[in-house]
């Protein structure tokens, strides 16, 4: 009887694991090909460049407004619309003939994405009850890891049977299987009345949303400190990330094979620490979880960083992959814990904008510096600073004061 009721517990999480799994497989699928399509139309690396700027310009045109939107709309509904609608677009990108036609799809893309994730959030928070989601987000990391192995490989036999534009068409299957299955989701605000004649969402609207998340950002300084600082721990990421195949080429001298089986190495250490991290997640603390992880990510990438050699590399390469797991299901944990889901979308959405601006500033910083100086300089100092960061976020991360908030206590 018992067994039966951790069943029946966990079936809806379960079925939200299995559409997050099929999603994030489509996704590496639809980057892959969406890579080699604009490639070999223009035959320029700078083109495809464009397609990673896209992302953060879509998050800037859309978190200042859209988390007053997910807040006041039914969150399965919302998801599952968005589901769909991607679907759509991404199964029309076979159809546009000129490049800036197909950059305007992928824009819209982003654009639902960017939407999608804080709106996925609230919802997870609001179905898992706090005593499961350092499971769930572990087992979610999980899922993340093998689809950053599996997405790639099943990608690489639709390429063998097909084209990219075949491939692009099972991503918009796998798009419209994970919004049926998010369909299927209890639909846990159906007895809520949203607000959608009384209260539209106007310039007056968003600008009291924002004064909202102000007041609750300066009411818990503490928790909104630690997520600004994980959030700024992997914007450095983004940024030395960004350089990371010039260095392997400039500064490592490695071939492509080469760069091929360090990336592979890393991929590696995502499912190993993905794995121990289902093990011991749910007997570790939360505090640990974010702060040795983050810590441990950094010391990965100063490892790599000042790498001469494969070997190095692949060392820090894999540091840096297997601690990620542990870092990012803390910092979900803690963010499910402590962020009121009536104001999760909009708490989300405007730190997001404010990740996304670093982000672009970091990486146009990093470019224009590597090639003012040298990579390897740049990566390095790139590193320290991320160092720094990690320290600084896990010092405050065990200060013994602070313990409630990373217990599964929330911020009511």
């Amino acid at each position: 009887m018992r067994l039966g009721n951790v069943v029946e517990s966990w079936k809806y999480p379960l079925m939200l694991l299995a559409g997050i799994g099929i999603s994030n497989v489509g996704a590496w699928i639809y980057l892959i090909a969406l890579n080699l399509i604009i490639l070999e139309k223009t035959g320029s690396p700078l083109a495809v460049a464009v397609l990673y700027i896209l992302k953060p310009l879509a998050t800037l045109c859309t978190n200042f407004w859209s988390g007053s939107v997910i807040d006041r709309l039914n969150k399965r509904n919302l998801m599952v619309t968005l589901n769909l609608v991607s679907a759509v677009f991404i199964a029309t990108l076979s159809f546009p003939s000129s490049l800036w036609s197909i950059y305007l799809v992928v824009f819209l893309i982003n654009i639902a994405r960017s939407i999608f994730d804080p709106t996925s959030m609230t919802y997870i928070t609001k179905l898992i009850p706090p005593k499961d989601r350092k499971r769930f987000n572990s087992l979610r990391s999980l899922i993340d890891s093998g689809g950053f192995l599996i997405g790639p490989a099943i990608a690489g036999l639709l390429f063998i049977i097909g084209t990219p534009i075949f491939a692009i068409y099972m991503n918009a299957i796998a798009l419209l299987l994970s919004g049926l299955v998010t369909m299927m989701m209890p639909n846990l605000e159906k007895h809520i009345q949203f607000n959608s004649t009384d209260e539209k969402i106007s310039f007056e609207v968003v600008k009291q949303d924002w004064t909202v998340v102000f007041n609750f950002s300066r009411r818990y300084a503490y928790i909104m400190f630690i997520y600004f600082l994980f959030g700024c721990v992997m914007v450095m990421a983004t940024a030395i990330d960004s350089l990371e195949v010039a260095f392997a080429k400039e500064v490592l001298s490695l071939s492509d094979s080469e760069y091929s089986f360090l990336v592979s190495i890393a991929g590696a250490g995502i499912v190993m620490g993905a794995i121990i991290n289902t093990m011991i997640a749910t007997k570790s603390s939360t505090s640990l979880l974010i702060g040795l992880g983050s810590l441990f990510v950094s010391i990965g990438y100063i490892v790599y960083a000042f790498s001469t050699i494969f070997f190095m590399a692949a060392i820090g390469f894999f540091i840096l992959s297997f601690s990620l797991a542990f870092a990012n299901t803390g910092f979900h944990t803690f963010y499910q814990n402590n962020i009121p889901v009536d104001v999760m979308g909009r708490v989300g959405s405007i730190y997001g904008l404010i990740e996304a601006v670093l982000i672009i500033l970091a990486t146009t910083i990093a470019g224009v510096a590597a090639q003012l100086i040298s990579i390897q300089y740049v990566v390095i100092v790139g590193t320290f600073v991320m160092l720094v960061i990690s320290i600084t976020l896990f010092l405050f991360n065990i200060r013994p004061s602070k313990a409630k908030l990373y217990s599964t206590a929330s911020v009511d």
